[in-house]
């Protein structure tokens, strides 16, 4: 395959914080191609153009993180308007042979419409999530605006010369709704790559107690933070537990929703709630950390999603608790004990059977970290990624 000039679109992150755009960017850059990357400002991240590590990034201004349908319809309108503009000069600077269109939200295709038709660009579908599922996990319900959801992911299905999906699970359904042949869909899956899992521990964030349980990701109403916070009250409140700290890093639209939640229950504390972490915040946490918990609840979105976190746990050797979501067992496997219910209570029961248990927490911390480095490695997903651009560059894929 030649060299190509690729841009990348991605609205819900920005980059490097977006670990797997990053992580495509670098390993495409690596193969020889020119890279150029679209994000939201946003999370610290505000520098309107930059280029780090050869990598030349474009940043847009985007409404606040949507927390209902009115703020939800400002984002993404603000989202492509940004996007537009800045696919405009990286076209009218460099131009571009391939557009990669990261998900959420499906509203992406709008932007790469105009260039495949008049300018021959490639598309290729990288779908993070499936975004009518998490439509309807973040609303509750269907309507008329769900529906055109799924016309656009629709749209963007017919648009992409190749298809690539986190997961199995999510490759399925895609391929299904988008009656994709099995040569243009492909699994990049997500894992992390090269974390320093050599850090020093540091005991402080311990609190001066026996235990640190440790969350990270994204604070919204679909991630089930609740839940864990919950979790924290029935452990400390009802069974008593002054030996277990926690330290949940992220932020997102319910993040003050969430503080208040914890302040409510008495918890101030026993929770740590930092915020948005530095890296080195986050891994020495993780280094830190004897439990990892992924509270996101089961239902059809979460599980079709491989999240990050159950990765990162993996790869720093921390056995973890989970909702039974399907792909979270089988990302994780034998690295995690399952809670088959959205019960806080059972979530908190799960997390101190493992902090009572030591050998078993550190025998499902090695089952992880191998998983994670065979199996689910980084370097295997490369070898996906790298297909799929073969793939969308072949004069018989689809239109």
């Amino acid at each position: 395959m030649s060299r190509l000039r690729i841009l990348i679109l991605v609205e819900n992150l920005p980059v490097p914080l977006d670990r797997r755009v990053w992580q495509e960017a670098c390993a495409l850059r690596d193969a020889g191609h020119e890279v150029t990357v679209i994000c939201p400002q946003m999370r610290g991240y505000t520098a309107p153009e930059e280029v780090l590590e050869g990598i030349q990034i474009y940043r847009h201004w985007i409404s606040a993180e949507a927390r209902g349908i009115r703020g939800f319809i400002l984002e993404y309108t603000t989202a492509l308007w940004g996007e537009l503009g800045c696919a405009l000069k990286a076209w009218r600077r460099s131009g571009f042979d391939v557009i990669h269109l990261c998900n959420p939200p499906d509203l992406l295709f709008l932007i790469a419409l105009p260039f495949k038709l008049l300018g021959g660009v490639k598309v290729i579908y990288d779908v993070h999530d499936l975004w009518p599922e998490m439509f309807e996990a973040k609303f509750g319900k269907r309507g008329l605006l769900y529906w055109a959801v799924r016309v656009a992911e629709r749209c963007t299905l017919a648009l992409a010369d190749a298809v690539m999906a986190t997961n199995q699970s999510v490759l399925s359904t895609v391929k299904k709704r988008g009656r994709k042949k099995d040569d243009e869909v492909f699994i990049v899956r997500t894992a992390p790559n090269k974390l320093p899992t050599d850090l020093p521990a540091d005991p402080k964030l311990k609190n001066g107690r026996r235990f640190l349980v440790g969350y990270i990701g994204v604070m919204g109403n679909a991630d089930g933070v609740h839940y864990l916070i919950e979790a924290a009250h029935h452990i400390v409140h009802e069974r008593g537990r002054q030996d277990v700290q926690f330290v949940l890093m992220g932020s997102g639209p319910e993040y003050a929703e969430l503080v208040k939640q914890r302040d409510e229950l008495g918890l101030q504390e026993q929770v740590a709630m930092p915020g948005r972490v530095s890296n080195e915040f986050l891994f020495t946490a993780l280094k830190t950390m004897d439990l990892g918990v992924a509270c996101d609840p089961i239902n059809d979105y979460n599980d079709h999603c491989t999240m990050n976190k159950t990765l990162e746990y993996m790869a720093f050797a921390k056995a973890q608790v989970m909702f039974g979501t399907r792909e979270g067992r089988y990302s994780a496997g034998d690295a995690a004990l399952y809670v088959m219910e959205n019960s806080a209570k059972r979530l908190g029961d799960a997390v101190l059977e493992l902090l009572d248990d030591e050998p078993r927490r550190m025998e499902m911390g090695r089952i992880g970290q191998e998983r994670l480095t065979t199996e689910l490695s980084w370097e295997r997903s490369v070898v996906q990624l790298l297909q799929t651009y073969e793939r969308a560059m072949t004069d018989t894929a689809s239109v």
